[in-house]
């Protein structure tokens, strides 16, 4: 009796014992009672001053006001001045904006995320150079390279550290210098006419209310087309391009990431397949624009704004008639400010702010879908 008591006790122990390590298990998946909301307490942009229009840019490369409205809805663009504006500054200039309208201080900033596919130096970061400029204290500076769905990576990102309480007042910025990358020829008018430079920031800080703040982030990626639509030099892949060139055959060491030959052929352009990366775009956005959705039991009558990335009008005009969204419930300005790539969401949704559009207790949705192919979504109730 005494030995099966002693069984009988050894069992329990060991199933009180597996249950508790489930229990642990399973808590790690359970919101812990202290997560907290994020919000976008603050948001501001900044275009440069210099207006090119479509007509501007037949001075340089066989095009027309007719053609590029066609294909992609663009009226004009702006361009950074040459020389005294950077895609940092331009950031510096949105963020102070976003700051005000937040009603906080660069001081009271503890990190900085910067998205940007255009920064002034291959290395550093431009979260550094902005974190100087700005006199900020000694904060955590992350760079983001997903091009036009930087902001939304970005803005997910920052969601997270807010949500686990490690920071309070996130600066979030989108900055693009293209203009100075771009070739004004006839050879790459399919890219040239659709880029312009610009800024957008905002400041994320904890929600008060309930049910109140970016509700979900929503972030995907597939590399198996990355080259239709990428800059491919300079690069460490270089090689690939030169092994059989004999004046770099010989070469055991360097000399590879750049060099005259890649300069002379072009080769370290920007290159875009269009339809391919249309074709793309128009199965990936309302995908991920209804997985945010779903994820928090709307539908697409519920929204109130959709700020889609302006990648091209054209793209957005068919993504509303899927979702059979109304005019007033999509705002672009793609006609205005051409493609700013990891700027053009936050410059769009400051837009819309300034205009009224946007409204605390609004369903907001952010979508965006660009090189990598990378695309992502967040859904806020302002």
């Amino acid at each position: 009796m005494t030995q099966r008591k002693s069984v009988y006790s050894l069992s329990v122990s060991v199933v009180i014992r597996q249950f508790k390590i489930v229990n642990l298990r399973l808590s790690l998946f359970i919101k812990p009672p202290n997560m907290y909301s994020s919000k976008i307490a603050g948001i501001g942009h900044y275009v440069p001053k210099n207006v090119y229009t479509n007509n501007d840019l037949s001075r340089f490369m066989e095009t027309s006001d007719e053609w590029i409205q066609e294909r992609t809805g663009i009226q004009e663009r702006r361009f950074a001045d040459r020389y005294e504006e950077t895609t940092t500054t331009m950031g510096i200039e949105a963020a102070k904006v976003a700051l005000q309208r937040a009603g906080t201080t660069a001081q009271d900033i503890d990190f900085i995320i910067f998205a940007t596919l255009s920064p002034d130096y291959y290395f550093p970061g431009c979260g550094v150079l902005l974190q100087r400029e700005m006199k900020m204290k000694e904060v955590g500076a992350l760079d983001i390279r997903n091009q036009c769905s930087g902001f939304v990576y970005a803005l997910s990102v920052a969601d997270q550290f807010i949500k686990t309480g490690m920071y309070k007042n996130i600066l979030v910025v989108g900055s693009e210098k293209h203009s100075f990358a771009m070739d004004f020829e006839t050879r790459s008018r399919n890219v040239s006419v659709i880029f312009g430079d610009g800024a957008g920031a905002a400041v994320l800080q904890r929600a008060e209310k309930e049910g109140q703040g970016i509700l979900s982030t929503h972030l995907h990626s597939d590399g198996a087309d990355a080259e239709i639509l990428a800059m491919h030099y300079p690069g460490a892949h270089a090689n690939k391009w030169l092994k059989d060139k004999p004046a770099f055959s010989d070469q055991e060491l360097g000399g590879l990431f750049f060099n005259k030959e890649i300069l002379e052929s072009g080769a370290a352009l920007p290159y875009m397949d269009g339809p391919a990366v249309f074709k793309k775009a128009v199965v990936k956005f309302p995908e991920v624009i209804k997985e945010a959705l779903a994820a928090n039991n709307y539908t697409a009558k519920d929204i109130d704004l959709l700020v889609p990335h302006q990648a091209n009008l054209r793209i957005s005009q068919y993504v509303q008639q899927l979702l059979e969204l109304p005019d007033d419930k999509v705002f672009n300005n793609i006609q205005k400010y051409g493609n700013t790539t990891a700027a053009s969401v936050p410059i769009a949704l400051s837009e819309a702010w300034e205009a009224g559009k946007v409204k605390e207790g609004d369903l907001i949705c952010l979508a965006a879908f660009g090189s990598g192919f990378t695309w992502a979504s967040a859904l806020i109730k302002w």
